[in-house]
């Protein structure tokens, strides 16, 4: 499959469900559909979780930074043409790692590879840096709950006889 390059903001929700005020991703640079991306955020002062987190130290709180390596790496799987702006789901998160204060004026950049990808179930590592040094890094596992549900086991029916 041929490499994407270049998505900003509008071109990002064709493919996945985010939307303001969770959606962060500013643009991605290119993505190998099935096998990786790359994409940033541009923190600035002027961010809603900026002046609660906090007030006289502002810093991005964890879970922003989760959910920005969360959509690079949805971005793996999605610009695959039969996933495109399909929901998505956690199952799980692995091995997070926060090493870095990420605060406004930071542009943390993101690398996502997708590890596995089969039955609608997307794993892999996804690794965010500012100014070259590792700031914040998790395993995840996202489901595409559509797909999933072809492979539940089906139910079985007691018989009365």
């Amino acid at each position: 499959m041929d490499k994407i390059t270049n998505l900003g903001a509008y071109d990002i929700q064709q493919y996945q469900q985010n939307r303001y005020p969770v959606f962060f991703v500013d643009r991605i640079l290119e993505v190998v559909p099935g096998k990786s991306a790359k994409g940033y955020k541009n923190f600035t002062y002027n961010e809603w979780f900026f002046p609660a987190h906090f007030h006289n130290e502002p810093n991005a709180p964890g879970f922003i930074q989760i959910e920005c390596l969360t959509q690079v790496f949805l971005m793996t799987f999605l610009t695959i043409p039969e996933y495109k702006g399909m929901k998505t789901g956690f199952v799980s998160l692995k091995n997070v790692r926060f090493w870095k204060k990420i605060v406004p004026g930071d542009r943390l950049e993101m690398e996502a590879e997708l590890q596995s990808f089969k039955r609608g179930l997307a794993k892999g590592k996804i690794t965010g840096c500012v100014d070259g040094e590792i700031a914040c890094q998790a395993e995840m596992e996202i489901a595409i709950p559509e797909v999933m549900k072809a492979f539940r086991p089906r139910q079985r029916t007691n018989r009365q006889e």
